[in-house]
């Protein structure tokens, strides 16, 4: 964080503060997450992604929270390695893993039963919409 201008050990914490007003979130939000004292929402993942200049993925992957395993990189189709985004046992002949489903991404992650409806709702609304003629 320091090469980006975050002196995120500083005694007086203008490091934290500044890296919170750059991403337009709570300095609280982060000075727990450095201090592993919880995990802040997608929405401050994807400022604070964003101001670092870190791929959300490795943000979630550093987090601990996910592996590289649960957010596989799925070449996108005309890329090397041909994806097609389908999945293993569609008919479609490709050998790719499967993608993370929402539910399977609440489970992982440890979502309290009584919050995965709601997690599954939102995170559903980031995902692809799929083309006429998709399956």
């Amino acid at each position: 964080m320091r090469s980006r201008g975050y002196d995120i050990d500083s005694p007086r914490g203008g490091g934290k503060s500044k890296l919170a007003d750059d991403a337009g979130v709570h300095r609280a939000a982060v000075s727990r997450l450095l201090q592993r004292q919880s995990m802040p929402d997608l929405d401050t993942m994807r400022r604070l992604s964003a101001v670092l200049e870190v791929p959300l993925r490795d943000v979630l992957i550093r987090s601990g929270k996910l592996s590289e395993t649960d957010l596989p990189i799925h070449p996108a189709p005309g890329e090397a390695g041909g994806g097609t985004g389908a999945r293993p046992g569609d008919g479609s002949g490709t050998d790719q893993e499967p993608t993370l489903t929402p539910e399977e991404a609440a489970r992982r992650m440890g979502v309290p039963a009584a919050l995965q409806e709601m997690f599954v709702k939102v995170a559903r609304q980031f995902l692809p919409v799929a083309e006429p003629g998709e399956t």
